[in-house]
């Protein structure tokens, strides 16, 4: 009962469906736990391929261009730069070019 503490109405109250609304609330959790890492890794990507194109080149071509010249930046990194510092996002892509 104390998971379910916060639920509304008898997900809360009621013994039977706390339990069944608290199980179900930790399946997704667990599961989400894994998708999670799926979505952010998306996210970077699609981050990466609109900075990369704004300087004319696309993800693929960048990205295999990075592992060619051994420049080793995780995507979550590349994303970063992309988003918030677009100089040093430039200077990585010249760098491959």
């Amino acid at each position: 009962m104390n998971l379910a503490k916060g639920y509304w109405g008898s997900r809360s109250k009621v013994y039977t469906v706390a339990k069944n609304t608290v199980e179900k609330g930790l399946q997704y959790a667990y599961r989400d736990r894994k998708t999670k890492k799926r979505e952010f890794r998306a996210l970077w990507i699609q981050r990466i391929n609109a900075g990369a194109r704004q300087h004319g080149i696309s993800y693929s071509q960048l990205m295999g261009k990075l592992a060619a010249k051994e420049i080793g930046l995780n995507r979550k990194v590349l994303a970063d730069l992309a988003m918030n510092n677009p100089d040093a996002f430039k200077a990585i892509v010249d760098a491959v070019k």
